[in-house]
């Protein structure tokens, strides 16, 4: 069986698997994108999945810079992205895609449980609740020092341009 035949079938399977699937996308015939909750789920995320050449006996190369992505902690993308290499590991030498786009939506709960949930609202709700680990006032910040953490969340909060995305102070607005 010549590498080539493998990535083809397992191509094939993906196609047919998540055919209609909106979630999944083929950005080309080694590279895949799959979004892992509903596209209103503060919580989704994507993952693209690419080939390299020697796949599957080599890992395939998950990445989390989607812009999709944007407002997920650095943190957070580098834990999923660990548990992820795990399953590849486990995974090597067999067609594996499917495997990690199933075992990434079925621990999305999990891999997310950390991730503050940033809509307008629950924002707003939680300073009313008082949940200790929403930053209450943005202002304050950027008079302080910034800790290493903190410059890495801004810059999370950033796009490659550091340009804030839409909404980014809705926060202090209903303030």
């Amino acid at each position: 069986v010549t590498g080539l035949s493998v990535l083809q079938m397992e191509l094939e399977a993906l196609r047919s698997i998540y055919e209609g699937d909106l979630c999944f996308r083929e950005l080309s015939p080694v590279s895949f994108q799959y979004r892992i909750g509903e596209s209103g789920d503060p919580k989704a995320f994507l993952i693209e999945v690419s080939w390299p050449e020697t796949y599957p006996q080599t890992a395939p190369v998950i990445s989390m810079d989607a812009f999709f992505n944007n407002t997920i902690s650095s943190a957070i993308k580098q834990s999923i992205l660990d548990k992820l290499m795990v399953e590849v590991e486990a995974n090597l030498g067999t067609a594996m895609t499917y495997t990690l786009f199933e075992y990434a939506k079925d621990n999305k709960e999990l891999f997310m449980e950390k991730q503050p949930v940033n809509t307008v609202t629950s924002v707003s709700n939680s300073i009313a609740i008082g949940t200790p680990d929403v930053p209450a006032s943005k202002k304050k910040d950027k008079k302080e020092q910034l800790s290493k953490t903190q410059k890495r969340k801004l810059a999370d909060k950033t796009d490659n341009k550091g340009e804030l995305p839409r909404g980014w102070n809705w926060v202090d607005v209903i303030k």
